[in-house]
């Protein structure tokens, strides 16, 4: 498969090296000083767990011209960089699918306006990564806990689709074929915002989450109130396990969210929601949209977005504010 990765962040950076260690015709679109890097160096990854390092050259390109020929596109840029490259993407007639592959609340018309519906895939990252040194130190997440997403628009088990999901198998990524990617995505913003949150509260110290009751408890249920928002406008919670949040005794999430955050890959999990503030401001602006739609009361939601602006004053460890 030819493929053009578009945005040579750390994931889009992974995605590529992956794809062409396993044989697939990969090239990555970067700029500036990442081109030349990636130019002079290749791409240098180490696996969280085991530590190991590669390197792996990749062709790149600075731009995509309107004539370039690539089975899949696959985008993967910060959902507030999305919408200024949609006038480049819908020059380019060449490709017939192009994947939007990250956060995104907000839904896919932006993107099926400009290019069109037949060419429009959304999808999500199945990985984690962060800069370490000079290298990406990344974890690929398991099928159970969350695989590579993928899907068409209308749900389809289309043969493209498929074809993608067994490209990016063979790089060693788990994945899943979603029936409905846009709940899917409001599902995790609904999650995501609200621990980007809570962590910019605590100025960005995981230890100090596990340990601010505060925090954790609106974490928590903002979490719920962005389930409560999609339920209400009609967006399934997707996965069906994560409705399981709905119901179980804030005592026992608190645990488990304790528990997760403890985990030796928090840091790498969570490590894009730390350095990518304006992006989880743009996502909140998004889901902020669905609330409104709603016309519910989202009290802890409301608390935590005050902690996106940098001059916030992060709370102390313990101050037993919240009941």
């Amino acid at each position: 498969m030819r493929i053009l990765v578009y945005g040579a962040g750390n994931i889009g950076s992974l995605y590529a090296a992956l794809l062409k260690e396993a044989g697939e015709d990969v090239s990555l679109l970067a700029r500036g000083k990442r081109l030349d890097d990636i130019r002079e160096r290749g791409i240098l990854l180490e696996e969280f767990s085991s530590g190991k390092q590669t390197t792996t050259k990749v062709k790149t390109v600075a731009c995509l011209d309107p004539g370039d020929a690539y089975d899949l596109v696959l985008v993967i840029l910060p959902k507030n960089h999305v919408e200024e490259v949609l006038p480049i993407l819908a020059q380019n007639r060449q490709t017939p699918s192009m994947m939007f592959f990250g956060n995104n609340a907000a839904g896919a018309g932006e993107m099926v306006e400009a290019l069109g519906h037949a060419r429009v895939l959304l999808g999500f990252p199945g990985a984690a990564s962060v800069m370490h040194n000079d290298s990406i130190r990344y974890h690929i997440l398991s099928q159970q806990e969350q695989p590579t997403t993928i899907g068409e628009l209308e749900g389809s088990q289309s043969p493209r689709i498929k074809a993608i999901a067994n490209t990016f198998r063979s790089a060693g990524f788990p994945v899943s074929i979603c029936a409905n990617m846009d709940a899917w995505l409001k599902t995790h913003a609904a999650e995501i915002s609200p621990t980007a949150n809570a962590l910019y509260m605590v100025a960005l110290n995981i230890h100090r989450l596990t340990r601010n009751h505060d925090a954790l408890l609106l974490m928590l249920r903002a979490i719920r109130e962005g389930y409560k928002v999609l339920s209400k406008i009609g967006v399934p919670i997707t996965p069906k396990k994560h409705r399981l949040f709905q119901w179980l005794p804030e005592p026992l999430l608190l645990l488990l969210m304790r528990s997760m955050l403890e985990n030796k890959t928090a840091s790498i999990k969570l490590g894009h929601a730390v350095e990518a503030r304006d992006e989880m401001k743009t996502l909140a602006d998004e889901f902020r949209k669905l609330i409104r739609k709603a016309g519910i009361d989202t009290p802890s939601i409301d608390t935590l977005y005050r902690y996106l602006n940098e001059e916030s004053e992060p709370v102390p460890d313990s101050d037993g504010l919240v009941k």
